[in-house]
């Protein structure tokens, strides 16, 4: 008869591990966002106010089928969810790397990194004769370049360096020239320490590169905002409580029989008051068999008391 009526363990762990880790998925991106932990609402109110005004949704969970039939509804929406908690969970873990792979781009040396979203096109000339290359200086060796530059090779076109970034090792800078000398102005470039980076300027690239930046942080941002604010823990949460609101009813009928008249009600003792509140419900509802109730062969194993409960940790 239990396992007809009652949830089995392993539907509570399943329950549990959803809710788990949906909670561990909204602390991850309050992590990422920076953001402080937000307040989850049920059906409109807070979970403290839900739990001590908690009434039955006959619309999701109507009472007239038997138990046997509840148990399995209200687990097929948690393995739905779960479902779509892998493909969400793996959709935004592909986007974040996106995000972090172009990051990096951006960030590591100027000796290495992708110039692309620090060179515009006023910075670039390029003409029958002409051409632009970009110079990385290191940042201390600044001066030197503007002063030896010009001297490189006489078809150097002067005061045509122009500093497009800076970061703590290296600065870009532009200069212009003929385009039948840079090989030489390479080799005396390299001499003094300098380096020339190959660079061909691609507006549609450019546009493609940073389309893809704006889109993958877009989709990124959207994601975390749509996933805090989704119906998904909520819908979760109240699922939860109505999986325990079975298990209280038929663990009780099974206890004391259906005559018997029952008080349900929602305790939120501090971590270090557990054992003592635990303690004095005992003591209230003890009676001589109280003892079968704490047996080691119980499916309930820890929860197992004189009295029906349900722990549930919202914090």
């Amino acid at each position: 008869m239990r396992s007809v009526l009652l949830p089995s363990v392993q539907s509570n762990i399943l329950i549990v591990g959803v809710s788990l880790k949906i909670r561990r998925q909204i602390e991850d991106l309050e992590r990422d966002r920076g953001a402080g932990s937000g307040t989850l609402a049920v059906d409109g109110v807070s979970v403290s106010s839900y739990l001590s005004r908690f009434v039955w949704d006959e619309e999701k969970y109507p009472i007239k089928p038997p138990l046997k039939e509840i148990v399995p509804s209200i687990l097929s929406r948690f393995r739905k969810i779960e479902d779509r908690l892998k493909v969400q969970a793996a959709d935004y873990n592909s986007v974040k790397n996106q995000v972090k792979s172009i990051y990096r781009k951006h960030s590591i040396s100027l000796t290495t990194r992708d110039l692309s979203n620090l060179v515009k096109p006023e910075d670039i000339i390029t003409s029958e004769h002409l051409t632009t290359l970009l110079a990385v200086v290191p940042k201390y060796s600044q001066k030197d370049w503007l002063s030896s530059y010009e001297f490189f090779d006489t078809f150097v076109v002067p005061r045509s360096s122009k500093r497009l970034y800076e970061d703590n090792e290296y600065a870009l800078y532009t200069v212009t020239l003929f385009a039948k000398v840079v090989d030489n102005f390479k080799v005396r470039a390299r001499e003094k320490g300098f380096l020339i980076r190959d660079f061909a300027y691609s507006p549609e690239a450019q546009e493609s590169k940073r389309t893809s930046w704006k889109s993958s942080c877009k989709t990124r941002m959207l994601w975390e905002h749509l996933f805090c604010n989704s119906y998904m823990p909520a819908t979760v949460f109240s699922s939860w409580m109505h999986f325990s609101a079975v298990f209280l009813f038929a663990e009780s009928i099974l206890r004391y029989g259906p005559s018997t008249p029952f008080l349900c009600a929602v305790l939120a003792p501090s971590p270090k008051s557990e054992k003592n509140v635990s303690s004095i419900l005992e003591e209230l509802c003890g009676f001589a068999n109280s003892k079968y109730w704490k047996s080691e062969d119980d499916d309930l194993g820890d929860e197992s008391h004189p009295y029906v409960s349900s722990t549930i940790n919202v914090v």
